[in-house]
């Protein structure tokens, strides 16, 4: 095993025994003493680990140990909780707001109702492990809204809601995701920078007969998930 692939293997084991999230390695130059090699060598191992995605490194300020990154499968309609249990994590969310507001444009064409009209909007940063993963704008047709927005949404997800308390079933939905970068309301709820890399994601829920309920644009970090998907290629293609 090469110089640096040893600094790598023992640091990997410093960071999964002693280290939590978010901690600080030691400098290059505590490192290079600590194994007795040279900068170089502590440099490619510091590397490799970032590329692993194990380490994060910041420039001019240090290297941090990194959040795990979330694969999270696009075969199916699921909530945030159930993708985050599936994965053996602990899911909770925070109520940012509730309220009443006018169905924009694209919101009243999502929804399938009337320019203006009255709609539910609901703000939450959604978390796995305590840590803030996602930030979801929600928009629900009226009738539904006004009563999922009495109800407990910390505890609860909406998905839940609608089926189980008020028999709305959930068939399917329509996804459209795009890479984008972190507006400052963005970045106040996801714990990151303005400017920084994030997953826009636009969903439309249907229930039965085709007809819309729920609207959402999520807003993931892009440094903590992946999404995953399988695609089968069309029969008699060349």
């Amino acid at each position: 095993m090469t110089l640096y692939a040893q600094v790598e293997a023992a640091l990997v084991e410093q960071i999964n025994t002693q280290w939590q999230v978010g901690d600080r390695l030691p400098s290059e130059e505590e490192l290079v003493l600590q194994f007795g090699v040279s900068r170089i060598t502590v440099r490619r191992a510091i590397q490799n680990l970032a590329v692993r995605g194990v380490v994060d490194v910041r420039q001019g300020v240090g290297t941090f140990v990194a959040a795990p990154v979330i694969t999270q499968p696009l075969t199916e309609l699921s909530g945030f909780v159930e993708d985050m249990h599936a994965l053996g994590l602990d899911a909770s969310a925070e109520v940012v707001s509730v309220g009443t507001v006018a169905a924009s444009r694209k919101v009243a064409a999502a929804l399938d109702v009337p320019l203006g009209s009255a709609v539910t909007f609901i703000e939450r940063v959604r978390r796995a492990e305590g840590r803030a993963i996602s930030f979801d704008q929600t928009y629900l047709v009226a009738d539904l809204g006004a009563r999922i927005a009495d109800d407990d949404l910390e505890s609860t997800p909406i998905f839940t809601l609608l089926e189980r308390k008020y028999g709305v079933p959930l068939v399917e939905a329509t996804y459209r995701m795009q890479a984008c970068l972190a507006d400052s309301d963005t970045a106040a709820a996801l714990d990151v920078e303005v400017g920084d890399a994030v997953f826009r994601i636009e969903r439309t829920t249907l229930t039965t007969a085709g007809r819309p309920v729920d609207y959402e644009i999520l807003h993931y970090r892009g440094d903590t998930v992946i999404f995953e998907t399988k695609l089968h290629r069309r029969v008699g293609t060349l």
